[in-house]
């Protein structure tokens, strides 16, 4: 297997000038979201509103503002598919469609995919859904075609600032470090990295430097596998399947009790 390979994302410089999605768009060639490319979700100028099956990208637009707006900031990031070392969506897929590549880059095969929908539930970061043109689980491949041809992923390649940057994990975990520090000895204490060691579903291979909690980006601030919660959930089905089987035990009982009393 090649070097792990992924994104390091660091959202200071993001400009919010979304040619990374549109870069994704063409080249993967992807769908304009419904009511065209131009309509607005009312949410800043977000007009893809989240990931999903047609939008492998996604500009967030965070406005910390006072009332007045004289003072606050923006907090910019593209979102993408974290790639994780352990990966929900590859854990529960029954049909075997997700699989990890050379590159430890997890890809979803159109052609074995069923359309299910396990993935979508399974990811804990609401990236995957359903491509409604495809009727398949669709999300970023981390352009493995490209990756393939020795080329770079479409978006980082088209970002103007770097604020998507691409390459050897290991390299992008040691560069994503200098910024931090590079920010903190520049007065930014808040900076730092989100998914970019193990404790996190094994380590994110698209990991992001962030500059406030991981909730105001929408991110989960502890990501749980799904397998985490088979436990807690089985006990809660079989304390339901026995609560279901006392009341029938019950009701048979009465309804042969009242069949006793009305015999002559």
């Amino acid at each position: 297997m090649a070097e792990p390979m992924g994104f390091f994302t660091d959202t200071t410089v993001c400009i919010g000038c979304k040619a990374c999605e549109v870069a994704c768009k063409q080249w993967n060639q992807l769908p304009s979201p419904e009511g065209g490319a131009n309509t607005m979700s009312g949410d800043s100028y977000d007009n893809t509103r989240k990931l999903d099956g047609i939008n492998w990208r996604h500009v967030k637009f965070v406005e910390q503002f006072s009332e007045d707006r004289v003072g606050g900031r923006w907090l910019l990031m593209s979102d993408v598919c974290k790639h994780c070392v352990r990966a929900g969506c590859l854990e529960v897929c029954p049909t075997n469609a997700i699989i990890r590549t050379e590159f430890d880059t997890v890809v979803i095969q159109s052609d074995v995919c069923n359309g299910c929908g396990a993935c979508v539930a399974g990811c804990p970061f609401g990236v995957i859904d359903i491509n409604p043109v495809s009727k398949t689980a669709q999300k970023c491949t981390l352009c493995y075609d490209r990756l393939q041809a020795g080329m770079e992923p479409a978006c980082s390649k088209a970002c103007p600032t770097d604020s998507i940057q691409f390459g050897p994990v290991r390299e992008l975990r040691e560069r994503g470090a200098k910024r931090v520090s590079q920010l903190n000895d520049g007065g930014e204490s808040r900076a730092y990295l989100y998914g970019a060691d193990e404790k996190m579903l094994g380590g994110l291979n698209s990991f992001f430097l962030l500059v406030d909690k991981p909730e105001v980006y929408g991110l989960p601030p502890d990501p749980k596998l799904p397998s985490r919660n088979l436990v807690p959930a089985s006990m809660f089905s079989a304390l339901g399947a026995l609560l279901v089987a006392l009341i029938g035990v019950f009701s048979f009982r009465e309804r042969r009790s009242g069949e006793g009393e009305d015999r002559p």
